[in-house]
């Protein structure tokens, strides 16, 4: 069903593909580019992203869990689907059967698969994850040689893949960064000392591209590096800092990317309030002058955080125009008393730019002391995306 609501996101494939060629430029021979595209491509639609990332020549898609996988595939995504934080109990047989490539490292992971696999043609490729120091997901060190001998027994199974994800790619000179690098280091001679020639071996998200080439430069026989670029797809990045909090560019190669998503509305209605009127629940704003406000038809149900009550801006008529009061539900007000001529019916720019004027999901997220990911993945199934080229 297609809303009637005048509010909606665009996506540009065009910027999407070209990000994801800027990124597979920067790494070159080096390593193949896995496109992450979970959690609806953070926003921006999973299965058109995907597809327009397949045609800029993606092999590799990666996603959270095989809900996720078998969405890609049911619309007819053929590229490799790497389920990055493994499956749950009971997924095997449909994993399985839409080829999906889990990442593993629980035991249980390896008996399920290992029982599933018995009853298919072909083994089940699947990606170890190691936990160098970030402590949420992966086999230990520790574990990881009994681990091995396990994938030795499932002769079901095939050691394709070997990840790690770093907990601060962004912080450039972080001692974690480069204890969780030594760490992978020994985990893979503790792979092939056990005898394992896996295909894949992988590190590096969209901040590690740039902060930590080492982490897809490294050339090993039998390997063929894959890196995992995300928000950087999109068009974002984290600022790259020092670890005592001063902003510190790295010397590497920064990534040239432009952002993807636009979100926009209307103004569906217009009124005058006189100086010290109440405006919005809670009287929270007060006019300091008599004001021309605009009434647009979006809140935080439509994923505008509502940090940004009398805090953000809009663009409207290639101007800027404040946001006052609370950010309701369904509804924002702005200012437009400095925009002249504003009409019911005009285009109004949540998130994009217009002209020499922008606004980003970075400046959303700074009102609302969060990160760009989480501005992008909050934007909410009831706006529509538009798919532009």
């Amino acid at each position: 069903m297609t809303s009637s609501r005048p509010t909606w996101a665009e996506i540009s494939l065009r910027a999407l593909r070209k990000n994801f060629e800027t990124i597979q430029q920067i790494v070159g021979g080096n390593a193949s580019v896995c496109a992450v595209v979970k959690a609806n491509a953070y926003g921006h639609g999973a299965v058109e992203c995907a597809r327009a990332l397949g045609s800029a020549g993606a092999q590799w898609f990666g996603v959270t869990s095989t809900d996720e996988g078998l969405e890609l595939r049911e619309a007819g995504i053929a590229g490799r689907i790497l389920l990055m934080t493994g499956f749950w109990r009971g997924d095997e047989p449909e994993l399985i059967r839409a080829r999906l490539t889990p990442a593993v490292w629980e035991g249980w992971h390896l008996e399920a698969l290992q029982q599933a696999a018995k009853r298919g043609p072909d083994p089940v490729p699947v990606h170890l994850k190691v936990d160098t120091g970030m402590a949420r997901l992966g086999v230990s060190m520790p574990e990881l040689p009994n681990s091995l001998g396990r994938l030795r027994s499932a002769s079901n199974l095939v050691l394709e893949g070997v990840f790690t994800h770093l907990a601060s790619a962004e912080t450039s000179g972080a001692a974690d960064v480069s204890a969780q690098i030594k760490q992978f280091g020994q985990a893979i001679r503790l792979v092939e000392q056990g005898g394992f020639a896996p295909k894949y071996y992988h590190i590096a998200n969209s901040a590690a591209i740039v902060t930590c080439p080492e982490t897809w430069e490294i050339k090993r026989s039998q390997s063929n590096n894959l890196v995992r670029p995300g928000i950087s797809l999109y068009g974002y990045s984290l600022p790259l800092g020092s670890p005592g909090g001063k902003e510190k560019r790295s010397a590497t190669r920064a990534i040239e990317v432009e952002p993807v998503l636009s979100w926009k509305t209307r103004v569906i209605s217009l009124r005058t309030v006189s100086t010290g009127q109440h405006v919005g629940y809670n009287g929270t704003y007060v006019a300091g002058r008599e004001s021309r406000l605009a009434v647009l038809p979006v809140g935080y149900a439509d994923g505008l955080n509502r940090m940004l009550s009398s805090r953000g801006r809009v663009i409207v008529r290639g101007k800027y125009a404040p946001i006052v009061g609370r950010v309701s539900m369904d509804i924002t007000l702005v200012d437009v008393t400095d925009v002249p001529h504003t009409e019911t019916g005009d285009e109004v720019l949540l998130i994009g730019a217009s002209g020499d004027l922008s606004i980003t999901a970075w400046e959303h997220a700074q009102i609302a002391s969060t990160i760009p990911y989480e501005i992008l993945c909050n934007v909410s199934s009831r706006v529509p995306r538009l798919y532009v080229d």
